[in-house]
């Protein structure tokens, strides 16, 4: 019982742990929780902080910067110089040897630098705040793209369970038919073939619902990584494909203008033109002159032993106060050709806007259109699935009434299930196309 309290606090945390993650996710809630638990959403924040911690950076560089240079020497041996020895009394032509200084030294120096002009530091400045932009922009974007992921791995799921339901449903309409037909048979009132061609519905649809199954595992794995939760975490779904289709087939997004200058790509594609601009600004300056002013403060002992932890040790003061002007002559050309290449990617960044700009008209048109064709096949998908039925009950009545043949039937069963099949894929597109329209317009609604 001794070990009781640590099993009652794993249990605790363990329970803790778990509680964050919900068990149950409308789909709003899904794109809510994967904006905020994505490990691509999370990454592109962590960008954003870093964007601002390298503006920082840049800004500091023209602050004052202090720095302390502590240095110690000890001579092993002292090097030794000649002087004539005729200084000390010596005969003329001969050199007498003579040690300068003492064995060990020791001096501590603080040197206080400051920029006073430097043109790449402007531009370093401004070229901070378009990163910040940059990195803004493309959290943008990714949450977008995260929202857009989300919608298709839920809609996904859903697509799987509505599959499963529709499916075993048509398994248990097959299964009493094929037994129907069976003892029909057996009674010698029906031909073999009947049943035979029963039992290779049966089998297809039987295989149909062991794959869906299976698919189904894996859409819920794919949205568990999309989340930004372990692949194998089990979840429920609340929200059902059918009320999600019919919340997205609204049509006042059609009617939204083709504003490029709105959307995250023209954004960043702006960006990019902009960089490119304070490229041929940063190698234009490197022409310009650069002033830098220092003032330090130093103190310096020497004796030859160790002595300068004591505090009777004597110590030599120094200060000196500077300016350092850097004037760029001639550089045999590198500068130009510096400037020139920036100037030729500036043109290209220019170039590359233009054809963002006609691309994501392009986009949009093409979005809406995709858009519009949903809605028009679900409602005509809606339609086939209801003739599908009729004709299948009919055909399935004609059967047993034995006025129908087993050809007729299965041809009708075929017709209802691919007709099933459609509808519930043309509900996914609907929302799956609605989602990419909102994507290219950068206007992500609430689902």
């Amino acid at each position: 019982m001794k070990h009781l309290p640590i099993i009652l606090l794993l249990m605790c945390f363990s329970l803790g742990f778990t509680q964050n993650t919900p068990s149950s996710f409308t789909l709003q809630e899904a794109i809510d929780y994967a904006l905020e638990n994505n490990r691509q959403a999370k990454n592109a924040a962590r960008d954003i902080e870093a964007a601002k911690q390298q503006k920082w950076e840049t800004t500091a560089t023209g602050l004052p910067q202090l720095n302390t240079n502590i240095n110690y020497q000890n001579f092993l041996k002292q090097q030794v110089s000649v002087i004539p020895a005729e200084f000390f009394g010596g005969n003329p032509g001969e050199f007498a040897e003579v040690i300068f200084g003492t064995k060990q030294s020791a001096s501590a120096t603080a040197t206080l630098n400051q920029m006073l002009f430097d043109g790449s530091y402007i531009v370093g400045l401004q070229s901070a705040k378009v990163f910040l932009e940059i990195s803004e922009n493309a959290k943008v974007k990714t949450d977008l793209e995260v929202r857009k992921a989300v919608i298709n791995a839920y809609g996904n799921v859903l697509l799987a369970e509505e599959n499963i339901i529709i499916l075993e449903k048509n398994l248990k309409v097959l299964e009493k038919n094929l037994f129907e037909t069976n003892k029909i048979y057996e009674n010698g009132l029906e031909e073999q073939e009947s049943v035979e061609q029963l039992q290779i519905t049966l089998s297809n649809v039987k295989s149909n619902l062991n794959n869906v199954n299976r698919l189904k595992k894996i859409a819920y794995q794919m949205l568990n990584i999309t989340l930004g939760i372990d692949f194998d975490t089990e979840i429920s779904l609340t929200d059902n494909l059918e009320s999600l289709a019919m919340r997205n087939i609204t049509m006042d997004i059609l009617d939204e203008a083709n504003d490029v200058s709105t959307t995250i790509d023209y954004k960043i594609a702006e960006n990019d033109t902009r960089a490119k601009e304070l490229m041929v600004k940063l190698e234009k300056s490197r022409a310009l002159p650069t002033l830098n002013a220092f003032i330090n403060g130093s103190y310096t002992a020497f004796d030859n032993e160790f002595v300068f932890l004591d505090s009777n040790t004597k110590w030599f003061g120094a200060s000196l106060f500077g300016l350092n002007l850097d004037i760029p002559i001639f550089s045999s050309g590198k500068r130009s050709a510096a400037t020139q290449r920036a100037k030729i990617n500036l043109e290209k960044a220019k170039d590359d806007l233009t054809e963002t700009e006609q691309r994501l008209n392009l986009e949009i048109a093409t979005a809406k259109s995709n858009f519009k064709f949903a809605v028009e096949d679900y409602d005509n998908k809606k339609q086939n699935l209801d003739l599908a039925e009729r004709i299948e009950q009919k055909n399935q009545t004609k059967f047993f009434e034995g006025v129908g043949s087993s050809f007729e039937l299965r041809q009708a069963q075929t017709q209802l299930y691919t007709a099933q099949q459609e509808f519930i894929q043309a509900m996914l597109d609907v929302i799956n196309t609605k989602a990419e329209l909102e994507t290219v317009l950068n206007k992500p609604i609430n689902n």
